[in-house]
């Protein structure tokens, strides 16, 4: 073989794998033949128009010159992503030529259009594509139009409960507790950012380098964050958790294992009693979701105030007044912090107040309001054992600055919460309670609990009761 020259790539079958993977130089290449063929010079290469052969750089800056685009960027375009991207542009010159507001109509008009603009376009350069890839194309390229992108079939997908976006070809969804990487992918990490900003615009949340993350929640209550360069060192990443659609029941708990029948019957009485509860575990382990299954136990004439960074749960309850806290604007006015809006619920007459989580120095106006007459009050905080989470609440004391002597602390803790209820994500996905505690009180400087139910760690299934009496000593007396 000749230097400087490469062999006519061989001809694959329609459909196949391959066909995709070479799409993008063949489209340039016909394009390109189709174009001087019209009469217009090319100048940014010397060989013969007969020749297959062309230069990577000189096929990327023809499709420049071509389609106003560039199948150059921070990843890199295969898997038919070059091809889409000059689909792109030419449905979209399309769409204005037609003269139709395709684009605000509905989903199928716009499809059927996309399809045939598609099919048109694959018979003008004679382009081996079957009849399906045409059509996964289609939907491929109506989702980057109306919707997300590459996301649109993940979000629209029931099984997927988390997605996580690392970089343009690193794309992970989380199924029944476990992590897959999927093949879809985005073209570049300017690709990335443009779904990015199409999630957060109708938020009216802004993404830059003077603000690089983001925190926020969609329409349906999917939970959205965001992080880009410089702060985000390999790209920007994204994160959805998804918002469940079919709200979960004790007996969904039962069945799933989640909890057991006496579990079950212990939350009954601690809710019925107004027991103050806390609901501990890490990342992902079910701290909202056993929040709502709590809450379905609280009778139906309370009146309920729930207070979320942003809002998640999903409160079936007929007597609920929902807050949600607010960052400060781009000039660092107008932040409502969870504190704000704990004080401001004392005087909105709430029977239980619910907190969606305790990370800040929203942690001693939580504190008060349970020590305060409000029993019954619920939160979560992130911690690995039930003894963790109440030294976490002592650390997020000491991070508001109040000097409070550490018996004192302690009291006060021990006053405000009765039972803890430990939750972890096991191995295989699934997530259960691993313990139920209850807060006794203080001894020597050191707090008493009582553990009332353990997860049998040696087989994963199963609960053992380890305490005296099932109600432990606050919920004995008339159990």
């Amino acid at each position: 073989m000749a230097a400087g020259t490469r062999a006519a790539p061989q001809r694959q079958k329609p459909g196949s794998d391959a066909v995709r993977a070479g799409l993008t130089r063949r489209v340039v290449f016909r394009a390109a033949s189709a174009w001087r063929a019209s009469g217009t010079q090319y100048r940014g290469s010397r060989q013969t128009r007969s020749g297959l052969a062309r230069s990577t750089v000189g096929e990327q800056v023809m499709a420049e010159k071509l389609f106003g685009v560039s199948s150059r960027g921070s990843g890199q375009a295969d898997d038919g992503q070059g091809l889409k991207l000059v689909l792109h542009r030419y449905i979209i010159d399309g769409i204005e030529e037609s003269g139709k507001n395709l684009l605000e109509g509905s989903r199928p008009a716009l499809a059927q259009f996309v399809i045939d603009k598609v099919a048109e376009y694959v018979a003008r350069l004679r382009l081996a594509i079957s009849r399906y890839e045409m059509e996964r194309l289609a939907e491929e390229l109506v989702d980057e139009l109306t919707g997300f992108g590459p996301l649109e079939v993940l979000l629209r997908d029931t099984s997927v409960t988390e997605i996580l976006v690392n970089g343009p070809g690193k794309v992970f969804v989380e199924r029944d507790g476990v992590l897959h990487h999927t093949d879809l992918r985005f073209i570049d990490s300017h690709h990335v950012e443009r779904v990015m900003q199409r999630i957060l615009a109708p938020l009216g949340r802004r993404l830059d380098e003077s603000s690089p993350m983001v925190d926020a929640r969609l329409p349906d209550g999917s939970r959205v964050n965001a992080i880009i360069p410089p702060i985000a060192l390999d790209g920007p990443c994204l994160s959805i958790r998804k918002f469940r659609k079919d709200m979960l029941k004790s007996a969904d708990l039962v069945a799933m294992q989640t909890i057991d029948q006496s579990i079950f019957e212990f939350f009954q009485e601690a809710v019925g009693k107004r027991c103050n509860i806390l609901v501990s575990g890490g990342t992902g382990t079910g701290k909202t979701t056993m929040l709502n299954v709590l809450s379905q136990l609280i009778d139906s004439n309370q009146r309920l105030v729930t207070i979320e960074d942003v809002a998640e749960l999903q409160l079936s309850h007929p007597h609920v007044v929902r807050l949600e806290t607010r960052p400060p604007n781009a000039e660092g006015h107008g932040e409502v912090r969870a504190s704000d809006l704990i004080r401001n619920s004392l005087r909105m007459r709430p029977d239980r107040i619910i907190l969606g989580e305790i990370r800040g120095v929203e942690v001693l106006d939580v504190l008060t309001a349970m020590n305060t007459g409000h029993d019954g009050s619920m939160s979560t905080v992130h911690a690995n054992n039930a003894q963790d989470a109440l030294l976490r609440l002592e650390t997020l004391v000491g991070l508001t600055g109040r000097l409070i002597p550490e018996k004192t602390l302690r009291q006060m803790v021990c006053a405000a919460l009765d039972v803890i209820i430990q939750l972890a994500r096991l191995p295989d996905g699934r997530r259960c309670v691993s313990e139920v505690v209850e807060v006794v009180g203080i001894r020597d400087d050191i707090y008493v609990t009582n553990t009332l139910f353990r997860l049998d760690r040696r087989t994963g299934v199963g609960f053992m009761r380890e305490a005296a009496h099932a109600a432990g000593d606050k919920l004995r007396p008339g159990y």
